[in-house]
Formats: structure tokens, C-alpha cells, sequence
């Protein structure tokens, strides 16, 4: 694993943890001024996008406690860390939100067939406009925290806000077509957007967490990016048998340098040890392991016939 010195990383995980209280305060500050705002108005496009903050909050919540797990160390139970503690929340919450998609899609389709006028939608609007406000200032300072500290779970947190951005602007625009357009259908219709919008944020929310939980391979281009540095170090002939997978932060890379069989074991290991050097300053949440293998004589012969 990257060296990372002890103030670093305590700097590090205090900004993890920052954020996702920050995330879990917004939230509750939400879900309560949207309930008076429901309450208010009996618009389903801002009770849509209460269940939404309710989402938000669990989601949060479940973040806040599994970035704290993957940021516990790894024990002698866990040896690869815990990492793996993101994708399984992951996993429960896209159940939770699925679930609330269905409500809020049926919801919706009640809306459409029997409209009714959006009332006191001064303070929909208002309440709306604070939540916009909210939610750009938690989004600016996830996006500090994740220039700092390169967290994926952070970066999913954000970018789950940034698309909340959009769903708060989509009720503004409804509760004005709604008053002052009398398309008192744009309420059921925007909600009904939202709930597709809320079903497909659980489909890629799955989709990363099995990536996660089935060690998929690093994308094509980052394996790419380990094959350029491996091969760039004078010494290595060829590599093989790489293989790479992700558990929360953390990258674990495997390979086998194919290096000239007259190299003694010192020299070889020097090599290694450069090749693990360079990986891990371009991958600093990395765990490297290299073995060195005498190259093949088909690689040696082809080395040789390059270079003449």
C-alpha cells in the first residue's frame, strides 16, 4: 500500500468523515422544510422530491458508516482491508430506492389522471430555491473533499447531489406551469421523470457495487496506464499474468516481470522495486505485488531482433 504519512491520513479520513455528516445534516434540514412545503402546497413534485431527500438521508447514513468501516484498517480477518464494506451498502440502499421509485411513479400516474391546482406555490418555489442553495453549498465542499482525498464514495455522494440539483429545478419549473399556465398535469409528469431519474440512480448504484463485489478488472485504460509504466523500465523485457480489481479506496495490482535470465536475484529485485515505485506514485491508494520470471526464449529472441 501507498506510504501515507500519519497526519496525512488522519487529514484524509477527517475530511471523509466531514463530508458525510455534512451530507446527513443537509439532508434532515431538507426532508424538513419540504414536509412543511408538502404539506403547504399538495404538490406530488415536491412530495417526490421528499421521498427523494429521505433517500438521501438513508443513503447518507449508510455512507457515513461505510466510510467509516472502509476506512478501518486492515486486521488479520480482513487482510485486503475493508473496502468491500461500500459495495454492500450499496447494494441495500439501490433495494430502498427502487422501492421508492415504484411509490412515487404510481403516485405520479394518480396525478396525471385526476390533476389538481398546486397551492401556495410561493412557497414551493421559495422552498425549493433554499434547497438549491443547500445542496450547491454540500456539493462545493464534497468536491474539496474529494480534490483532497480522491474518495470514490464521496465522489458517488456528489454526484448523487448534483443530479438532486436538477430534480429541485424540474419541480420549480412544474409549480409555474401548474399556476401560471393551468397545466396542472406538469406536476404528476415532472414527478413521474423523477421516479424514472431515482430508478436508474439504483441501477448504476448496483452496477458499481458488483463491479466491486465481483473484482472486476481496472477500466481498459488504466490497465493500459500499469502496462506503459512496466514496460518503460529499463530492464523489463515484457510482463504477464496482470491482474487488478478495486475494494472501496483502495487498488490491488498483481504481475510478472519477464526480465533477462542472467540477471542475479539483486538486480532483479532492484528493477522490481522501481516498477513498484512508479505504479504507485501513478496509483497512490495501490497494493502492489510483482514476481520476477526469467523471460521465455521467444521473448528473448524477439527482444533481440528489435534492438539489432
Amino acid at each position: 500500500m501507498a506510504d501515507i504519512s500519519d497526519p496525512q491520513r488522519e487529514q484524509t479520513e477527517k475530511l471523509m468523515r466531514r463530508a458525510t455528516y455534512g451530507a446527513v445534516t443537509v439532508a434532515a434540514i431538507l426532508i424538513g422544510i419540504k414536509i412543511w412545503a408538502y404539506l403547504a402546497t399538495n404538490s406530488v413534485a415536491i412530495l417526490s422530491t421528499l421521498v427523494d431527500s429521505f433517500l438521501d438521508l438513508g443513503a447518507s447514513v449508510v455512507n457515513l458508516l461505510a466510510v467509516r468501516t472502509a476506512l478501518t484498517p486492515a486486521d488479520e480477518e480482513h487482510r485486503f482491508g475493508h473496502g468491500k464494506a461500500e459495495a454492500l451498502a450499496g447494494l441495500g440502499q439501490s433495494a430502498f430506492i427502487i422501492g421508492s421509485a415504484i411509490f412515487l411513479f404510481l403516485q405520479a400516474l394518480e396525478k396525471i389522471a385526476n390533476p389538481t391546482p398546486i397551492g401556495a406555490s410561493s412557497i414551493g418555489i421559495g422552498v425549493m430555491i433554499a434547497s438549491i442553495i443547500l445542496t450547491l453549498c454540500l456539493v462545493a465542499y464534497q468536491r474539496y473533499v474529494i480534490a483532497k482525498t480522491k474518495s470514490v464514495a464521496i465522489s458517488a455522494d456528489s454526484l448523487h447531489y448534483m443530479g438532486d440539483l436538477l430534480v429541485n429545478a424540474s419541480v420549480i419549473v412544474a409549480i409555474i406551469l401548474s399556476v401560471q399556465m393551468g397545466w396542472h398535469m406538469a406536476d404528476g409528469i415532472f414527478a413521474m421523470g423523477i421516479a424514472l431519474y431515482i430508478s436508474y440512480n439504483a441501477y448504476e448504484i448496483v452496477r458499481a457495487s458488483f463491479v466491486d463485489l465481483m473484482d472486476e478488472e481496472l477500466p481498459d485504460e488504466e490497465r493500459d496506464k500499469i502496462k506503459d509504466i512496466v514496460l518503460a523500465e529499463e530492464g523489463v523485457l515484457g510482463l504477464h499474468d496482470l491482474r487488478t480489481r478495486r475494494s472501496g479506496q483502495d487498488i490491488f495490482i498483481q504481475l510478472h516481470l519477464d526480465l533477462p535470465p542472467d540477471l542475479k536475484l539483486k538486480e532483479a529485485h532492484a528493477i522490481s522495486d522501481r516498477v513498484d515505485d512508479k505504479i504507485m506514485a501513478a496509483f497512490p491508494n495501490a497494493e502492489v505485488i510483482i514476481h520476477q520470471d526469467p523471460a521465455p526464449p521467444e521473448l528473448l529472441e524477439a527482444f533481440s531482433e528489435a534492438n539489432r
